[in-house]
């Protein structure tokens, strides 16, 4: 309000009113003072004691100097082994053998007819002066026959050839080799050869592996497969003779 004075505070005369107060804020520092101390004392009594440290030996430590390291020795060089120059042996040529003279059939020419020689008389004179009788020449024997000459035997004639048994022909209905299902998954594929002996009935009578595919697996397969197919026999001319015959079996995953 206008014209009043300022409040102001005399501390002077609240403190000289109200001494009271003061001590007991004095006092009450003081207990706060003392209760801080007591309590930091008996925390740090209740700090455990440490064990006095030891003091660890000195070490000792000797400098013992290194042996200086000996050169090593020079290490000898075997000699260098000389080239070994082969000498080339010079093939024995073969030599001709001589042909055989093969034996021409001799032409048998018929003895020409010998006719007799009849020798002419020739009058001998006598020792009388008279003319003597002709005397008749003893008549030539007649030859002897030439011997007969062998005829050369004639050549034999060839046997036809001999054909193959088959085991692709429809009629056969040979099933192919079933492909092992952990042969696929392994990823094992090849090419196996069998060899197969087939008697005259078309039978198979002897089964063998001629070549092996890589896979023990896939050989198993393939000849057990052929031990149970049929087959064509082989033929010479209109005969059925038996024979032997290579089978090729494949066995690829694309397929």
């Amino acid at each position: 309000m206008a014209g009043s004075r300022p409040r102001s505070w005399n501390f002077a005369s609240q403190g000289a009113a109200h001494p009271g107060k003061l001590l007991a804020r004095i006092w009450g520092t003081v207990f706060s003072l003392l209760l801080h101390g007591a309590v930091v004392a008996v925390l740090l009594r209740m700090e455990p004691a440490r064990p006095p440290l030891e003091r660890a030996p000195p070490i000792v430590v000797d400098l013992v100097q290194a042996p200086e390291p000996k050169p090593p020795a020079p290490v000898m060089q075997p000699p260098k082994p000389e080239p070994v120059v082969r000498q080339s042996r010079p093939r024995p040529q073969p030599q001709p053998q001589p042909k055989q003279p093969v034996a021409a059939p001799v032409p048998v020419v018929p003895p020409a007819p010998v006719e007799p020689v009849i020798a002419a008389s020739t009058p001998i004179p006598s020792a009388t002066g008279g003319a003597e009788a002709p005397v008749d020449p003893a008549p030539l024997a007649n030859p002897a026959p030439p011997a007969p000459v062998a005829e050369a035997p004639a050549p034999a004639t060839p046997l036809p050839p001999v054909s193959e048994p088959r085991f692709d022909a429809a009629y056969l209905n040979n099933p192919a080799p079933a492909y092992p299902a952990l042969s696929r998954r392994l990823g094992e594929q090849g090419r196996v050869l069998v060899r197969v002996h087939v008697d005259a009935n078309g039978m198979p009578t002897s089964v063998m592996l001629r070549a092996s595919s890589g896979h023990e697996r896939l050989d198993t397969v393939a000849l057990e497969t052929v031990r149970r197919w049929k087959f064509s026999p082989a033929r010479r001319g209109d005969e059925a003779v038996s024979a032997w015959v290579i089978v090729p079996i494949l066995f690829n995953l694309r397929s």
